[in-house]
């Protein structure tokens, strides 16, 4: 939870919206899903332990769903992720602990297509929304299934 924390502050200061735990079209579930300004969208893996890091297959599959995808580690994992099966020429790293985050290094960027930006965006913004109503409801899950 500490490298969410510090990562999704320093998201938040440099104009991205995110938002943990977000489900994707496919059953997959993104650590961190960010939105911003302009309506780019990155995803953030959170890996907390090497061995959590090397036995992660799924990944992958985050890239269909984002403009841009990052690692986010506390420093010791960071050097793992220069590993060419961790893709750091078209992955971002983020260096984080509870209190900040650090980009390494910048994510690249490929487009999403509309359909699926749209797609995706109105799935964040469901979450979102979701997240907001049982805050103010502690009842609403037993209220509204869908």
């Amino acid at each position: 939870m500490d490298v969410v924390r510090g990562t999704s502050r320093l998201l938040w200061l440099q104009g991205w919206s995110p938002l943990p735990e977000v489900t994707l079209a496919d059953g997959h579930r993104a650590d961190i899903m960010a939105i911003s300004r302009t309506g780019d969208i990155l995803i953030v893996e959170i890996k907390v332990s090497a061995a959590d890091l090397k036995g992660d297959r799924k990944w992958h599959h985050y890239r269909d769903y984002c403009d841009r995808f990052a690692w986010a580690v506390p420093a010791d994992l960071a050097g793992h992720l220069e590993d060419e099966r961790f893709a750091p020429d078209a992955c971002g790293l983020l260096v984080a602990d509870r209190h900040e985050a650090l980009w390494v290094r910048e994510a690249c960027e490929a487009k999403l297509a509309p359909a699926r930006r749209k797609a995706v965006t109105l799935a964040f913004a469901r979450a979102g929304a979701e997240r907001a109503l049982k805050g103010l409801d502690p009842g609403f899950e037993g209220f509204w299934k869908r």
